[in-house]
C-alpha cells in the first residue's frame, strides 16, 4: 500500500497535472519574481509561475505570442562578459568588491572558491548553504560562490533561484553580486536597467536572509549589492555599490500578499490544464478560469500581456487604462461604467468619483457648445 499523500507532494503533483503529462517545469527566477511582486494581485502569473508553465510557449499556443525576453546575441555577449569577470578564480571581481564595498577588509588574495555542483536543486541549494555556513566559520578569509543556488516561498510553493555570485566577506557578512552585459558610460547606467537590476538583487537578498536565519550566530547579509557592467565602451568590467533596501522592503511585502498557490489550485473547474499542445479553445477557456489583474506594466514584464490586455480591452477594463486612472475611479471597473456615471446615469451622486466624472463631462458640454456657437 502506498504511502499517504502529504500536502506538499499532493501541491506538486497538482501543479504538475496543470502543466501537462510530460511537461518539465520551468524554473522561476528572479527576474520572474520581481516582476510577480509588482503585481501581486494577478491570480494568474502567481499560478503558471508556481506551477512552472512555460508562458512564452502558453502565448504563443493562445495565439498572442509575447516579444518580452532578451535576444539570443544579448545572452552570448552576456555569457562572455560574465566569464571574463570571473577568470582567474573570481580576482578581478573579489577586487571589485573590496574596492567597492569593503576596502577596509584585507586585499582578497587566494580567496577559496567552493564547488556547487550537486544533483538536482534541492541538492544544489542544500549544497550552497552548506558552504555558505563554513564559508561565515572560516573568519578571515574571502569566499566566491559562483553561481550559488538559493530557495524561497512562494506562494507556499519553493522557488529555486541562482545569483551571478554571492561574496563571503572576512567577516562573515555576505554579498549578492550582480554581472549586467549594458554598460556603465562615466560611471552612471540607464536608470531603468539600474533598477531592474535593483529588484532582482532583492530578490537574492531576501533568499540568502532565509538561509543566514538559519545559522547561529547569523551572519549579516548585506544590503549593498555589487553591480557589474562594462566600462564606458569596452569589454573592461566595473562595478558600482547599489543600496537595494528600498526594493527588498517593497518586494518582501509584495510577495507576502500573494494568494497562496494551493488555494488558487483548489478554485479552478476539474481537469484543468495550460499544455501549450491542447487546442486554442480548451486553453483559452483554462486561462480565462484563473483572474488576472492587467495593467499597461505588464506588457514590459510578462508573456502573456498581449493575451491580457486584448481580453481586458474586451472586457471594458479600467486596468487597460493603467494603474493609476483605476485608483481614481473608486468601484467604476468598466469603461461602460465610467460614461454611463459620466452622464448621471448611474451611480450615487455623493460618491467623489461619479461626481468628478459629472462634474467632467458638465465641462466638456459647456466647452464644445462655445464652440460651435
Amino acid at each position: 500500500m502506498p504511502p499517504p499523500r502529504t500536502r506538499g507532494t499532493a501541491l506538486r503533483q497538482r501543479l504538475a497535472d496543470l502543466r501537462g503529462p510530460d511537461v518539465p517545469a520551468k524554473a522561476l527566477d528572479a527576474r520572474a519574481l520581481a516582476a510577480l511582486a509588482a503585481n501581486p494581485g494577478c491570480r494568474r502569473r502567481a499560478l503558471l509561475d508556481g506551477a512552472g508553465v512555460d508562458k512564452a510557449a502558453l502565448a504563443g499556443a493562445l495565439g498572442s505570442p509575447s516579444a518580452f525576453g532578451q535576444s539570443q546575441f544579448a545572452l552570448t555577449r552576456g555569457n562572455a562578459f560574465e566569464a571574463k569577470v570571473k577568470a582567474d578564480g573570481g580576482a578581478e571581481l573579489l577586487r571589485l568588491v573590496h574596492e567597492k564595498l569593503d576596502p577596509r577588509a584585507p586585499a582578497p588574495t587566494g580567496a577559496s572558491v567552493p564547488d556547487l555542483s550537486a544533483a538536482g536543486p534541492e541538492g544544489r541549494t542544500a549544497r550552497t548553504a552548506l558552504a555558505l555556513r563554513e564559508a561565515a566559520e572560516a573568519a578571515g578569509t574571502w569566499t566566491l560562490l559562483d553561481h550559488p543556488m538559493l530557495a524561497l516561498d512562494v506562494a507556499g510553493s519553493p522557488a529555486f533561484l541562482e545569483p551571478d555570485a554571492v561574496v563571503v566577506h572576512p567577516d562573515g557578512g555576505w554579498t549578492v553580486v550582480e554581472i549586467k552585459s549594458f554598460p556603465m558610460l562615466d560611471g552612471s547606467a540607464d536608470p531603468a536597467k539600474v533598477g531592474a537590476a535593483a529588484r532582482q538583487a532583492a530578490v537574492y537578498v531576501l533568499a540568502l536572509e532565509e538561509v543566514a536565519a538559519r545559522l547561529d550566530p547569523a551572519p549579516q547579509v548585506r544590503h549593498r549589492v555589487l553591480l557589474v557592467c562594462p566600462k564606458d565602451f569596452s569589454n573592461l568590467p566595473t562595478a558600482s555599490a547599489v543600496d537595494v533596501r528600498k526594493q527588498r522592503a517593497v518586494t518582501g511585502r509584495q510577495l507576502a500578499r500573494l494568494t497562496r498557490i494551493q488555494d488558487i489550485a483548489d478554485a479552478l473547474p476539474e481537469g484543468t490544464c495550460f499544455s501549450p499542445e491542447l487546442p486554442a479553445e480548451q486553453l483559452t477557456a483554462a486561462v480565462a478560469s484563473v483572474p488576472a489583474t492587467y495593467a499597461p506594466e505588464c506588457l514590459a514584464a510578462c508573456e502573456l500581456a498581449f493575451h491580457c490586455r486584448d481580453r481586458s480591452r474586451a472586457a471594458g477594463a479600467v486596468t487597460t487604462l493603467g494603474r493609476p486612472v483605476r485608483a481614481e475611479l473608486g468601484g467604476l471597473t468598466t469603461v461602460e461604467e465610467v460614461l454611463a456615471a459620466a452622464r448621471g446615469e448611474t451611480g450615487d451622486p455623493d460618491d467623489p468619483a461619479v461626481a468628478a466624472l459629472r462634474r467632467a463631462a458638465r465641462l466638456r458640454g459647456e466647452v464644445l457648445g462655445a464652440m460651435c456657437r
